[in-house]
């Protein structure tokens, strides 16, 4: 996370926040700058916050984004 963040420009606690949800609406270029350090586009960032349900999940480049979401550490 430390890495990520750094990276990033971005404190490690704003994207501890931004990871637990204790900041509702990050700023557009703090999550561009962490979609770009994880190698997102902001296309897969877009489509993971507005996929369907559990069930109705598309297979393809939004599972790998949320992958790489949920394993940027």
């Amino acid at each position: 996370m430390l890495e990520t963040a750094l990276e990033a420009r971005v404190s490690p606690e704003t994207l501890r926040k931004i990871e637990s949800g204790r900041v509702a609406t990050p700023a557009f270029p703090t999550i561009a700058a962490i979609a770009a350090v994880l190698g997102l586009s902001l296309d897969a960032v877009w489509a993971e916050i507005n996929r369907p349900e559990p069930g109705d999940e598309p297979a393809g480049p939004v599972r790998g984004a949320r992958e790489r979401l949920a394993s940027y550490g």
